[in-house]
């Protein structure tokens, strides 16, 4: 299947891994990029970027294909060694970088200087034509179903695919609800260009997570996420579970006035202990609507064979079928 992102990332299936905290690693970047998609590792999961360029290196040894770093921008306290982290990933031969959070304009000149293509993810339409100007190569664009920060528009993809259909000139993917063939045939329907999966991939074999947290999405149905941290306009998308149901009590009871510092117990520094150790209630962690799809935990190679099986026959039979009466 040739669009403009497999063109653009010289990548065999429209189909773009998610950067994940504490699940971007070495093996799931290698896993999807040896099955024919853009794997990413998270580089903000790694200390420092000297751990970066180790996990570059790693990745390199189990693939020859392409794979890419995904990097967010985020206000923070104490500020992640930016330039260092970048230096790792020119270094290491890496030639696409997602970029998220905060505008990456500032970043772009080195990147592009270095040949590297960037696509940023957007949660609004406005956010992507931002990203198309000042010199993104494609976006993904996250509508309201997705897992982690779906923004404060609330616009699910069946409208925000199609508004960005009509305004970018760049190409971009789907982002948000995408599990299956289905899904990659509706973004293609709706102007995308591929899709990028998150919550899916993390129920795979080798995604380096605990058991549990495979189990639990399997588990879940598509209403078991919750919308937390609305009234710092900081919304993210979770799993839900006791800390998720402690954290929403304290936002119903201290209102407008809820400071971060209140709710620090259950959103800071838990997703070593959800992922590594799959201590289900520790804490609130990332998880999209798209759980209610995710049935089973394929190999990545069998999860995109058969999203590829399924997209193809989609288009060519059910759609083309209606068409020829």
């Amino acid at each position: 299947m040739k669009t403009r992102i497999t063109e653009l990332f010289g990548i065999e299936h429209p189909i773009i891994q998610g950067g994940m905290h504490h699940v971007g690693y070495a093996e799931l970047a290698a896993a999807v990029a040896n099955a024919g998609g853009l794997g990413m590792i998270t580089a903000l999961t790694q200390p420092n970027p000297e751990a970066l360029a180790a996990e570059i290196r790693r990745c390199r040894e189990m693939t020859d294909k392409a794979f890419g770093v995904n990097l967010t921008f985020l206000p923070s306290v104490n500020q992640p060694d930016y330039p260092g982290y970048i230096k790792a990933i020119i270094e290491g031969g890496v030639k696409v970088v997602e970029t998220a959070g905060n505008n990456p304009q500032k970043w772009l000149p080195i990147l592009k200087e270095n040949g590297i293509k960037v696509i940023h993810k957007c949660t609004a339409v406005r956010h992507a034509l931002k990203a198309e100007a000042i010199g993104c190569d494609a976006v993904s664009v996250d509508g309201f179903e997705c897992g982690g920060h779906p923004g404060e528009d609330d616009i699910p993809n069946f409208i925000l695919l199609p508004r960005a259909a009509e305004e970018l000139k760049i190409p971009f993917v789907a982002s948000g609800g995408m599990a299956d063939g289905r899904s990659l045939a509706a973004a293609l329907a709706l102007g995308a260009d591929g899709m990028n999966m998150g919550t899916r991939f993390i129920a795979t074999q080798e995604a380096p997570v605990h058991e549990n947290v495979k189990q639990a999405i399997v588990a879940a149905s598509e209403l078991d996420t919750r919308l937390v941290m609305r009234p710092l306009r900081n919304t993210e998308r979770v799993m839900n579970n006791a800390a998720v149901e402690r954290l929403l009590e304290k936002e119903q009871r201290l209102g407008t006035s809820i400071k971060f510092e209140d709710i620090v117990e259950e959103v800071a520094g838990v997703y070593p202990r959800i992922m590594k150790t799959g201590e289900m209630d520790a804490g609130a962690w990332s998880c999209g609507m798209v759980a209610g799809l995710i049935r089973d935990v394929p190999t990545v190679q069998q999860l995109v064979d058969r999203i590829m099986a399924e997209a193809e026959g989609i288009i060519r039979e059910r759609l083309s079928v209606m068409l020829n009466g």
